[in-house]
């Protein structure tokens, strides 16, 4: 059975709208807002949210204040060409992702053709040639590529294929990409942190994020930890084999020398192994060392005590994806690159540092 999508109010009326641009209601300009949320029923600032999704597909253009809104209609053939969209992950896991998920279905609703690739970039052993040849093998028209690093994301600037970085190592590359902007949220959690009299704070992130260089991220946290005066070094970016074993060793090593007060992950899931080394350990959260996420999962919800971690808005990279797609299938050039808004948020894995 597929998954139901639950549609805001806004997203709701503007299929509404949709459906009567399709069917030719109104020709030339847009009727304004206080008339359409006086015939709909529904708030003005329900109206113009609607209204702002129209522009952004295209269907309507805002030209400006007291100058309303122009029709741009859409013949049936526009309508019509709609893409073969795969997704390349960062490992098969993702799939069921609640940020993945959301993307699949809003792809799908906009009448794109959604696939998952063979295998994901950690089942290709992160190598880009046989990424190449796996790309190559997979019928598509376009490519989203989860979380990659710099190098992958190379290759798909050099192939001119239609690509999409949904997060990842985008910055230095020239495809179009959107990513949490998290520097803001980690700042403020580091800041959290040295109030409560922390000074060893480490971050456990996946290899890609620290090699050749550590990402733009990786890097404010180094920033930040410098700006209060805490000297740094690979103590706070550690090194590790990602593998299940190789996160497992490289906990046990650095709780068997100088034990940090707080931990960084960069993935939910490494936030249940981490609480799995503590159980064995004997270490308790936050009473030996704070844990943080830099990620969320809706697991977090049924968490005692609840898990500190850093949130982000994943509906607007959504519709930013959605609305490349759109503009691929149109033949229309589209490089934007953006950022979607991302916020700390405490927790009870959060604690004094020891001693």
């Amino acid at each position: 059975m597929a998954m139901l999508r639950v549609l805001s109010a806004s997203e709701q009326v503007a299929e509404h709208l949709r459906a009567e641009l399709e069917n030719q209601t109104w020709t030339g300009m847009m009727p304004g807002g206080d008339k359409l949320a006086r015939e709909l029923g529904v708030g003005g600032n329900t109206i113009e949210a609607a209204l702002k999704i129209l522009e952004n597909d295209g269907w309507l253009e805002n030209r400006g204040r007291r100058r309303g809104r122009k029709i741009h209609p859409k013949s049936r053939s526009q309508q019509d060409r709609r893409l073969r969209v795969s997704l390349l992950l960062l490992e098969p896991s993702a799939q069921y992702s609640p940020p993945v998920l959301e993307l699949a279905r809003a792809l799908e609703a906009a009448g794109h053709q959604v696939s998952y690739a063979g295998k994901s970039q950690k089942e290709l052993g992160h190598n880009t040639l046989r990424i190449a040849r796996h790309v190559k093998q997979t019928t598509a028209d376009a490519w989203v590529v989860c979380a990659a690093p710099r190098e992958t994301l190379k290759w798909f600037e050099q192939s001119g294929l239609p690509s999409f970085a949904y997060s990842g190592r985008a910055n230095q590359v020239q495809i179009p990409s959107m990513s949490p902007d998290k520097a803001p949220a980690i700042r403020s959690a580091i800041q959290r942190l040295y109030e409560l009299g922390h000074r060893r704070m480490v971050y456990l992130c996946r290899p890609e994020r620290r090699i050749p260089e550590p990402g733009l991220l990786e890097r404010e946290f180094i920033k930040e930890l410098k700006n209060l005066g805490i000297v740094t070094g690979s103590y706070n970016l550690p090194d590790w084999d990602e593998d299940i074993e190789g996160f497992h060793r490289g906990l046990g090593s650095l709780f068997g020398l100088t034990a940090p007060t707080a931990v960084f992950v960069d993935d939910c899931l490494f936030v249940t192994a981490t609480i799995q080394f503590c159980t064995r350990a004997g270490l308790r959260i936050p009473e030996d060392f704070s844990l943080i996420s830099t990620d969320y999962d809706p697991s977090f919800a049924w968490c005692l005590p609840s898990i500190a971690h850093i949130r982000w808005e994943s509906r607007s990279i959504t519709r930013r994806i959605v609305q490349w797609a759109d503009h691929i299938a149109l033949g229309k050039q589209d490089i934007n690159k953006g950022f979607s808004k991302a916020r700390f948020v405490d927790g009870g894995t959060v604690g004094r540092a020891k001693g």
